[in-house]
């Protein structure tokens, strides 16, 4: 399996490339950042056909890029994302406040995919010969979802977008943020998961969920009585 952790942006949002076969074969992009041009290089220095994209969320540095990824290999790839936060990738400018601002001066294709669908809690992904287990985390946004991939052979990964990070978790103070909402989204379905589930988040470096469970201070607060 390859998965490669591009860091984009100004933000320094992680897209995960991931292919169940490696370089020459289909992928699957975890989240698209506004700088679609980094990620085709990528695709092509591999041999990579991009056939499915999924989004944690709405942030425009977590979707600045996939109208233009969608179309980029000249065939339409289809993207999902949770219904609550759709409304964000049709209006990437206008929901995202001083960052949306800073895209009306880059040339991208901002324009829709054609091929747009929902996500529900539970529900199971395909692409690319793999497939990835929608969780519904709200909190950071309506319709952050974290994406579960399980391949024999393989410790399970999980995509965690801005819900969980190394050391923390993701901001509740934008438009559609909750932090109690965030917090039991994490007791409900993260802190279930066993300690060996790799955590690929949105920002920052990987780790565990053991690790988080052990380290993490806003997890710790959750231990409190």
């Amino acid at each position: 399996m390859l998965i490669a952790g591009l860091r984009l942006w100004i933000a320094g949002t992680n897209a995960w490339v991931v292919s169940a076969t490696g370089d020459g074969g289909e992928c699957v992009l975890v989240d698209a950042p506004p700088d679609p041009g980094a990620v085709v290089r990528h695709l092509d220095e591999h041999g990579l056909r991009l056939v499915a994209l999924l989004a944690t969320h709405g942030h425009v540095d977590h979707i600045g890029g996939v109208g233009e990824l969608s179309r980029a290999q000249g065939h339409d790839v289809p993207v999902r994302i949770h219904d609550h936060d759709r409304h964000m990738l049709l209006d990437p400018i206008g929901t995202s406040g001083t960052l949306g601002q800073i895209l009306d001066y880059e040339d991208l294709d901002l324009r829709p995919p054609e091929l747009l669908s929902g996500l529900d809690d539970g529900e199971r992904v395909s692409g690319a010969g793999m497939t990835f287990t929608a969780i519904h985390t709200p909190g950071h946004t309506q319709g952050s979802t974290c994406f579960l991939l399980e391949a024999d052979g393989e410790p399970p990964l999980l995509f965690t977008g801005d819900h969980l990070f190394a050391g923390s978790i993701g901001r509740t103070d934008l438009p559609g943020g909750n932090h109690a909402q965030l917090m039991a989204s994490m007791v409900e379905k993260i802190l279930p998961l066993d300690d060996a589930v790799q955590v690929l988040p949105g920002h920052g470096d990987t780790t565990t969920i053991g690790k988080e469970r052990a380290t993490n201070p806003f997890l710790l607060e959750l231990r409190q009585p």
